[in-house]
């Protein structure tokens, strides 16, 4: 897309009404007239190319609504999860926007672009400066991705914060236009205890994103900042186990604390992912 395209797209979001829109196509995703719903699978299918040979069922009746199919469960083993002991695996389908380290408490979005660890938490604390010089990888899921986010490594849940916020888009061309992006999008973020000290999963909404869902909470969609402390109900997920799901494309981002993970080296910028493959590994 040439420069002047890219500015007319993001300028086009800033002025859309973002929220509206995404309701709208939310109240869509859950119609459950069956030809309608069927009609928008069918026609999903073909656009994107989905294998519906790695769906759990491929028949279209299974599905009460859109947003059912596309968060599709898969059919077991299709991803075989990482067995390696030291293993940090990947956590959805998707490709990777960016990794690396984060440096001076930055975590690198584009070219000439940037956010804090503060600002994407939602809070300048302890967590914030955990991690300080620590890893991180960005991995976007287009729509034809599985939209299902799984552990990346064991843990016990500490707490989420919900951040209400814009609803851009998250694919290539906006995250080189728009500074900050995914620390201005609604998301969630989830805290967990693990073998390495602390990792965030950070779930990242986006332009027509129906929803962000957990395992352990369901739908998130209230007006205010809202964290919510687990620390006494033992939420304990294991590596590979599925923790939440998106309802159209998204961003999943993980953080790790300095000197604890390695990531494997096929992962750069623009690699595809798999969700259960090798991501790190850790230095325990």
């Amino acid at each position: 897309m040439s420069d002047l395209k890219a500015e007319w797209f993001v300028a086009l979001q800033r002025v859309l009404p973002q929220h509206g829109l995404s309701r709208l196509g939310s109240s869509l995703a859950e119609a459950k007239t069956p030809w309608l719903k069927n009609f928008l699978i069918e026609q999903f299918i073909r656009t994107y190319n989905i294998d519906m040979d790695e769906a759990a069922s491929d028949d279209l009746d299974d599905y009460e609504h859109f947003n059912a199919f596309f968060t599709r469960a898969l059919k077991e083993g299709v991803r075989p999860i990482d067995q390696t002991e030291n293993s940090i695996v990947v956590p959805a389908d998707g490709a990777v926007s960016q990794l690396g380290v984060i440096e001076e408490g930055n975590i690198f979005q584009a070219k000439g672009k940037s956010f804090s660890i503060a600002s994407l938490l939602g809070a300048d604390d302890e967590d914030s400066q955990r991690f300080l010089n620590g890893n991180f990888i960005t991995i976007y899921l287009s729509p034809k991705d599985y939209h299902r986010v799984h552990m990346p490594i064991s843990g016990e849940l500490a707490y989420t914060r919900y951040i209400p916020g814009k609803l851009f888009s998250v694919n290539d061309t906006t995250t080189q236009y728009v500074d900050g992006l995914f620390a201005k999008n609604e998301r969630l973020v989830c805290m967990f205890d693990t073998p390495v000290g602390r990792c965030a999963v950070i779930l990242v909404g986006a332009m027509m994103v129906a929803g962000i869902e957990s395992v352990w909470h369901g739908h998130y969609q209230p007006n205010t900042v809202m964290t919510q402390d687990f620390r006494d109900q033992a939420v304990m997920l294991q590596k590979g186990e599925e923790m939440g799901r998106f309802k159209f494309g998204s961003t999943a981002i993980l953080l790790f604390e300095p000197g604890k993970t390695t990531w494997a080296d096929q992962y750069k910028p623009g690699a595809q992912t798999k969700l259960g493959e090798l991501l790190a590994l850790t230095s325990n």
